[in-house]
């Protein structure tokens, strides 16, 4: 069943959201600064490729430096990415059919909140 979400995924717009995550880790590597916010990106694209089979474990045992990293993130505005795949899941959740869509903009709205200290499981 996840094979055919992902397929589903895929074509009705995942594409797109793994394409603007990986164009703006590409962009925030840029600078030595950055990194560690795009490759945090990177790990958001590939969950946005195919989220279907996977979730978001979010450790609480994770340290003072994935908690301050996760500040900066909140403080740059990448908060927003997480706002906006809570629109999307509660525009997904008003039909049968989209239930499942809106699932997976709430995982990926758990690892674009706190993406520092989190764990992608299969």
């Amino acid at each position: 069943m996840s094979f055919i979400g992902n397929i589903l995924w895929f074509i009705l717009g995942g594409f797109l959201l793994f394409l603007m995550y990986f164009v703006a880790g590409l962009l925030m590597c840029c600078t030595i600064i950055g990194i560690p916010f795009g490759v945090q990106l990177f790990r958001i694209a590939f969950l946005a490729l195919c989220p279907f089979g996977r979730d978001v474990d979010v450790l609480s045992e994770s340290g003072c430096l994935a908690m301050g990293f996760n500040v900066l993130w909140v403080l740059f505005g990448w908060w927003e990415i997480a706002l906006v795949h809570l629109l999307l899941a509660f525009l997904c959740a008003i039909t049968i059919i989209g239930i499942p869509f809106a699932k997976a903009h709430i995982r990926l709205m758990k690892l674009s909140f706190m993406p520092f200290g989190s764990r992608i499981s299969c």
